[in-house]
C-alpha cells in the first residue's frame, strides 16, 4: 500500500462516526494545538504564553465603569491614578473568570497595562500595572496589593494582554472547577 493510499484510508477513518475515530480526532486536535498552534503563536507574539484563560475574579468589575470607579477610586487616587487616567487604560472595564486573553511581549510596559507574570502561586498572575519603578501590579477587584505584586522583576514578566475573548475559556475551566475550593468555584459575583 502506498503512502497516499494510507493517508486516504486514515482520513476516511477519521470521518467515520465511531468512538475510535472520535478519540483519535481529539488526540490529533490536542497534539496540533500543543505542538503547532501554540509554538506558532509564541513566535508571532513574542510571548512564551500567547493565550491565557482567566481563572480568578481578581480583575472582575461589577457594573459599569462609573459605578466601579466610585467604589474603588480611593485606593487608586491614593496612588496618584485619576479617573481620567484609568478611563484611558486598556481593559478599563476589567475582565472576568473564563475570558481568554491574548498576550504579546512585555518588553515595554506602562502604567495601566495588564501584564502576566510568574508569582509564588500555582499559575501565572494577570493584573494591572500601577507603578513602573518599581514594577508593581494590582488586581482591579482586589482590595489591595498582594505581597508579591510590589516589586516584579523583569525576568518574571511573561507578557502583556492585548485582546480578550469573553466567556470562551469556560470550555477549559469547566473540567477543573470541581477540583477547586468551594469558594473559588463558579462565576464572579456581580
Amino acid at each position: 500500500m502506498s503512502f497516499i493510499e494510507t493517508v486516504k484510508r486514515f482520513w476516511h477513518f477519521l470521518n467515520e462516526d465511531t468512538w475510535q475515530s472520535w478519540i483519535i480526532s481529539c488526540i490529533l486536535i490536542i497534539i496540533g494545538i500543543k505542538f503547532i498552534i501554540f509554538p506558532f503563536l509564541s513566535l508571532i507574539t513574542g510571548s512564551a504564553l500567547p493565550i491565557v484563560v482567566v481563572e480568578s475574579c481578581s480583575m472582575h468589575h461589577t457594573g459599569d465603569f462609573e459605578n466601579w470607579w466610585s467604589a474603588n477610586k480611593a485606593w487608586y487616587e491614593e496612588k496618584g491614578i485619576t479617573k481620567e487616567q484609568f478611563g484611558a487604560f486598556t481593559f478599563k472595564n476589567g475582565f472576568t473568570k473564563g475570558d481568554i486573553i491574548f498576550v504579546t511581549s512585555a518588553q515595554e510596559a506602562t502604567v495601566g497595562e495588564v501584564i502576566i507574570f510568574t508569582a509564588p502561586t500555582q499559575y501565572p498572575v494577570i493584573h494591572r500595572i500601577i507603578t513602573t519603578d518599581p514594577l508593581a501590579t494590582k488586581g482591579d477587584n482586589n482590595p489591595s496589593q498582594l505581597s508579591f505584586e510590589k516589586d516584579i522583576t523583569p525576568e518574571k514578566k511573561i507578557g502583556k494582554a492585548f485582546f480578550k475573548l469573553p466567556v470562551l475559556g469556560w470550555i477549559k475551566l469547566i473540567f477543573f472547577e470541581p477540583l477547586r475550593p468551594a469558594n473559588e468555584r463558579g462565576f464572579c459575583k456581580q
